[in-house]
């Protein structure tokens, strides 16, 4: 093997980095998101079991689980949505170094498409600690885990 093709492979392994870092920071995300829907889950099952006899607050309750429930999942998506699209930035960057040919048109969009994914699951993980935050109110009163 040749100094020249030994250099390419060290240029696609730099700029490949960065987006790595990105999926694992976005991978502990996804850890964090799956255990609120595991909750969600479990507390939504246990009220369903109870569904004839669930007083007001606790159908209100069952609600909000239910916005939450389908918030956390669609944030799931969004972010495996975005893994995908920064693993196919990895892939056309190891493309272009490796062709030498300049494929920074497909880069790019791919790039800010993840980027607007990824923002659009914070925005429904943001939204749903929100509604969550709103369950504690509604169940031990404003003062209780805000002061």
């Amino acid at each position: 093997m040749s100094a020249a093709p030994a250099e390419t492979l060290l240029k696609a392994i730099q700029l490949s980095v960065s987006p790595v870092f990105l999926l694992a920071g976005i991978g502990a995300m996804m850890n964090v998101l799956s255990g609120r829907l595991s909750r969600s889950v479990d507390r939504a099952r246990e009220l369903k079991r109870r569904c004839q006899e669930l007083d007001c607050d606790e159908q209100a309750e069952f609600r909000l689980i239910r916005q939450r429930i389908r918030l956390v999942v669609r944030a799931i998506g969004l972010l495996t949505l975005s893994t995908l699209l920064i693993s196919t930035v990895v892939a056309v960057i190891f493309l272009t170094v490796a062709l030498q040919i300049n494929l920074s048109m497909v880069v790019a969009p791919l790039f800010v498409a993840a980027m607007l994914t990824l923002t659009s699951a914070a925005l429904c993980f943001l939204r749903e600690i929100t509604l969550a935050s709103k369950q504690l109110e509604a169940t031990f009163g404003p003062t209780a885990f805000f002061n």
